[in-house]
């Protein structure tokens, strides 16, 4: 490990001055200054500044108070980034993450049924279980069994899950008795101000322009109010708005305590827990290799702080009342403007504090405005199936499970659960499984007694 990207000791002196500040960030060692450093994470906030939008109106339709979400959604990214930055020295900003807050909403809450606060006690101990794997090496053991094809594919499958969930939302796309989904009508004042916001956020992405899906949401919204779209309620402002939904969890549900959910939020834990870990190695390994900071033979330095700072992130943001909380790949924006150090991501989670006197607002914001950067998300997300090679079909057909069963069954769980034991089948068939690979056999064989267990309950 060189000296550039040795990990920040916990113990340091407090920082003052700016010898200390360049010394306790290594800036100088890492070939960046103050300045840079600064615009760098006021880049990349403003690339991720969507989600305190498009997270309120996700989670709210789980029957979450949208103010308080939002709220909870600028506290949760502010402590993560910053603790990311002062922790693990890393230009890594986080925030609640789009696709969890999907399945939180969506199949969680709406499709199982699950009270939103049980769905809470879920993430946090999701989050306890990622800390106590990361302290344990186990994570090691778990990532290991995972191949990298499947890493692409599940971000691949999230992005469909996104995307599709946004042109619902438009009304682009509509329920149809006869063929599942069908073109909705574009002319509906929805869908028609949906498309005028994707035609905005795509030329402005098109430009370069930074900003441009929070842009994009806002002159949107502005058009909808204009139009007549939007019912604007004014409400006194107070930051006591978080009150909503921090410490609203209910742990006793989670254990089935006078609860009624039972084996369904094992399956709950268990996608929190591997998605969560898929996204952020694969967003670790996209930005710290842009960035420059992986060594020589391709680790991540700090990789353990990094997965700690994570989980403990997910659990403060669960007790403020927020889905699980993750490493955004919009970081390699900062990056790409020359973020090398943590003060990008201390900078990022002071503007994300910053964010939190207007946060409950957002609740002005109609869907038809936010359904735009969720397509725009869901495409972008897309990248990584360029990793799969997709001419070889034991690679290809475990990722195309993967991607496809996502969206079509609605549930990150079934595309997880198919992938992973095709590609343990497929293994076995071509005679390529050894004794090292009885933990992927056994997550295999939990996933076909899930499969059972699912149809002899239809």
């Amino acid at each position: 490990m060189t000296q550039a990207t040795r990990p920040i000791d916990p113990g340091a002196p407090p920082i003052v001055g700016a010898h200390r500040l360049d010394r306790y960030f290594r800036m100088s060692e890492r070939g960046t200054t103050a300045r840079t450093e600064v615009l760098a994470g006021i880049t990349t906030f403003l690339t991720m500044a969507y989600i305190v939008l498009v997270n309120p109106a996700i989670l709210g339709l789980a029957g979450m108070p949208v103010a308080s979400v939002a709220a909870a959604t600028c506290f949760a990214a502010a402590f993560a980034s910053i603790l990311m930055g002062m922790v693990a020295n890393t230009p890594l900003a986080l925030a609640p993450g789009m696709g969890l807050n999907a399945y939180f909403s969506f199949t969680v809450v709406q499709q199982m049924g699950v009270p939103w606060p049980v769905a809470l006690g879920c993430v946090l101990i999701s989050g306890v279980a990622f800390l106590l794997l990361t302290l344990t090496g186990v994570r090691q053991m778990i990532v290991a069994v995972i191949p990298q094809q499947l890493f692409a594919a599940v971000a691949g499958g999230i992005g469909l899950f996104i995307g599709f969930i946004g042109l619902k939302n438009a009304g682009i796309v509509v329920a149809s008795p006869a063929t599942l989904v069908a073109l909705g009508d574009l002319t509906a004042p929805g869908a028609a101000l949906a498309l005028f916001g994707l035609l905005v956020i795509g030329a402005l992405s098109v430009w370069n322009v930074r900003g441009a899906m929070l842009i994009g949401i806002i002159g949107t919204t502005l058009v909808g109010w204009f139009a007549g779209q939007v019912v604007f309620k004014p409400e006194p402002y107070s930051l006591s708005a978080l009150t909503g939904t921090a410490f609203k969890l209910d742990l006793p549900g989670v254990f089935g305590i006078g609860g009624r959910h039972g084996l369904g939020l094992i399956e709950i834990l268990f996608v929190f827990l591997f998605v969560d870990l898929f996204d952020n190695i694969g967003t670790l390994v996209a930005v710290t290799k842009r960035a420059g900071l992986m060594d020589a033979a391709g680790r991540i330095p700090g990789l353990n702080r990094i997965l700690m700072t994570d989980a403990v992130a997910t659990i403060v943001g669960s007790l403020a009342g927020t889905s699980t909380v993750t490493s955004y790949v919009e970081s390699a924006a900062g990056v790409q403007a020359g973020g090398r150090t943590g003060l990008t991501a201390v900078v990022t989670g002071v503007l994300f504090l910053l964010t939190m006197f207007v946060a409950p607002y957002a609740q002005l914001i109609p869907l038809a405005a936010t359904a735009p950067a969720l397509i725009i998300v869901g495409g972008l997300m897309l990248l990584p199936l360029r990793e799969v090679d997709w001419e070889d079909a034991y690679s290809a057909i475990p990722a195309f499970l993967t991607v496809a069963m996502i969206p079509l069954t609605f549930s990150i769980a079934n595309g997880l659960a198919f992938g992973i034991t095709a590609h343990a089948l497929l293994k076995l068939i071509r005679g390529r499984i050894t004794t090292a690979d009885w933990f992927l056999l056994l997550l295999a064989g939990l996933f076909v007694v899930r499969f059972v267990w699912m149809s002899a309950g239809a």
